[in-house]
């Protein structure tokens, strides 16, 4: 999949552990890993997270995930519209909130049709 942003920086950020250990989380979580194997069998890749965070990492990631999907729908959506500007475009790709994406795409989303 490809990421407007960067899902390392992204995590990061949200979360304040260094980026070198969610780095090496998210790879483990990619690979499949579960929380209970990367907080015991894992700490030298992880910083030593115990369970609640490595599970608050994933949390993020999965809202990081999340977003990105939104954010190429959204891209999506507004192009067939032909409404979709260089600005526009990069102000969506560059948001980091869901609500905030949101608020952008108001004006742009698809009003009901209604009998």
């Amino acid at each position: 999949m490809e990421y407007y942003i960067d899902p390392v920086t992204f995590v990061t950020q949200k979360s304040g552990f260094e980026s070198k250990y969610i780095k090496n989380l998210l790879g483990l979580l990619d690979e499949g890993a579960t929380i209970p194997f990367i907080s015991r069998y894992r700490k030298e890749m992880t910083g030593s997270m115990d369970e609640v965070q490595v599970g608050q990492v994933r949390e993020i990631y999965e809202q990081f995930k999340e977003l990105e999907k939104r954010k190429k729908t959204v891209l999506e959506s507004i192009e067939q519209q032909e409404k979709l500007t260089p600005e526009l475009r990069k102000q969506i790709e560059h948001c980091t909130d869901l609500r905030e994406l949101e608020d952008i795409y108001l004006p742009y989303k698809p009003k009901k049709q209604t009998r």
